[in-house]
């Protein structure tokens, strides 16, 4: 990998990058490889499919669980910075439930491949810790998921998910279908479409083609109680 961008990518998102000795930097250059995936395109599918160490330089990704019966309960995204270790989850021997990633838009990362990865680790306790210290973030981000499935009300469920999103692109408009909704809050398609009707019917929300725009922030942020 050559590309001057990219190399600064690398350097400026991993953060033991300075302890590294110029070896261990140059095994990262010249395995680090640019990967262009699809939206919708599944990047991992469990522990045998682990690609390694996956920098996402543009748009966007989650991880979700898959239940036998079909249902996906997203776990957690992540965006253009951001480093997903569960793509390299045969490093972490304490990973022994399946986690699948997919793209949610089209986008672009970087993976250094799980020999190289776990070589740097064996020699460099820095990027060892590095692993761990990120797949303890990503915990906390489940055990959020996971607070919010078992003990949070449907309908707080969705407006927190509504305005989180809204906070997040500085726009009223959210551009996802009820199909898209429901994969990222963890419930059926028609739960979603319901809640959602009913949102409109209060006014909260005008329901359109392919999105969702929100009429009424304030109650929005009543239903979560803020």
């Amino acid at each position: 990998m050559t590309d001057e961008t990219s190399l600064n990518n690398i350097r400026e998102y991993f953060p033991f990058w300075q302890e590294l000795s110029e070896r261990e930097k140059q095994l990262i250059y010249d395995n680090a490889v640019a990967v262009d995936y699809a939206k919708g395109e599944v990047i991992h599918s469990g522990e045998d499919d682990c690609i390694g160490i996956m920098l996402v330089v543009s748009g966007e990704i989650r991880a979700y669980l898959l239940s036998e019966d079909g249902r996906e309960v997203t776990l957690y995204r992540l965006r253009s910075g951001d480093i997903c270790v569960l793509t390299a989850s045969c490093i972490l021997k304490n990973i022994t439930f399946d986690v699948h990633i997919e793209a949610i838009s089209e986008c672009r990362a970087f993976i250094v491949n799980t020999a190289v990865y776990q070589e740097l680790c064996a020699g460099n306790m820095h990027v060892e810790n590095f692993a761990y210290k990120l797949a303890a973030d990503r915990f906390s981000d489940v055990m959020w998921a996971m607070q919010q499935i078992l003990f949070l009300s449907f309908d707080k469920r969705l407006a927190i998910f509504l305005s989180d999103e809204s906070a997040r692109t500085g726009s009223d408009y959210i551009p996802l279908t009820h199909e898209q909704v429901s994969k990222l809050v963890g419930s059926a398609r028609e739960v979603v479409s319901r809640m959602l009707k009913y949102f409109e019917n209060e006014g909260i929300v005008e329901l359109m083609r392919g999105g969702i725009k929100i009429l009424d922030k304030k109650r929005l942020r009543d239903l979560i109680g803020i």
